[in-house]
């Protein structure tokens, strides 16, 4: 593998091959950062290159971040490179919509788990020694405004992000003065292929109205790189509801929650 010039920072940014996780590349591409981006399909490559037209050194990685050495064998590509992270975005992650008890497969919600949970331990973990060492780095763990209510008709994915969130914080607090930050991400409904690709495109979720991917990854990235706790991506309905979460009943929200997402 070729090394990279070290003339400017390097992020890491998994899930870049589509959705928020593209257009955080490319927000990181335009604020001078080379890339190192993942995703499990031959798309990350097109993405790649739309990136180095900015300017910006990408490399790109397929893998399949829901099992083990999908995970491990692309950090050792990046420790290959011989570049220190300035920046790593734990973004990859998938929903499943559906009744838990019918509709849903014991399988698929295993590799949901493995991915929006286990690849952000298993990453973290390899991620933050280095950055520690350091003293200096900034890490994005993408949740969802999920994490703040129950999900009935997404009942494995709501948890997974609430993890993802209680997970960013905690380490937060853990790496407080040390030089490294850790940001959680919250995006509400974005114009991605997202919900399609969950099995929701009918629901009220998958037909609503939905955030600027574009938005969401600026927002995403400003909260980064200004070290804060955690942001909201969406717009002001998005971070009205947000606010509202945290004072509604919770089984007020499910049951608003499950209105949207029923099948």
């Amino acid at each position: 593998m070729s090394a990279m010039p070290a003339n400017r920072p390097l992020a890491l940014v998994t899930g870049a091959s589509n959705g928020i996780g593209t257009e955080i590349a490319r927000q990181l591409a335009d604020r001078g950062y080379d890339l190192i981006g993942t995703g499990r399909g031959d798309s990350i490559d097109t993405v790649a290159e739309r990136l180095r037209a900015q300017g910006a050194t990408v490399h790109p990685l397929r893998a399949d971040l829901a099992t083990y050495a999908g995970v491990e064998n692309p950090w050792k590509q990046v420790q290959e490179i011989g570049r220190p992270l300035d920046v790593a975005v734990l973004n990859a992650g998938r929903s499943i919509g559906g009744a838990f008890a019918t509709d849903t497969d014991l399988d698929d919600e295993l590799q949901l788990i493995a991915l929006n949970v286990n690849a952000v331990i298993h990453l973290a973990k390899r991620v933050v020694p280095g950055m520690l060492a350091r003293g200096k780095g900034r890490i994005l763990i993408t949740s969802s405004i999920s994490a703040t209510m129950p999900t009935p008709y997404e009942t494995v994915y709501g948890p997974s992000k609430a993890f993802g969130y209680s997970f960013a914080e905690s380490l937060r607090e853990e790496l407080r003065g040390s030089g490294v930050t850790v940001t959680a991400l919250l995006p509400g409904a974005t114009d991605s292929d997202f919900h399609q690709r969950a099995g929701m495109g009918r629901t009220a979720i998958g037909k609503g109205q939905k955030n600027d991917k574009r938005l969401v990854a600026q927002q995403g990235v400003d909260a980064l790189l200004a070290g804060k706790d955690h942001v909201v991506g969406g717009d002001r309905a998005t971070k009205r509801q947000a606010l509202l979460n945290r004072f509604l009943p919770e089984p007020v929200k499910a049951c608003r929650q499950g209105a949207d997402a029923k099948p």
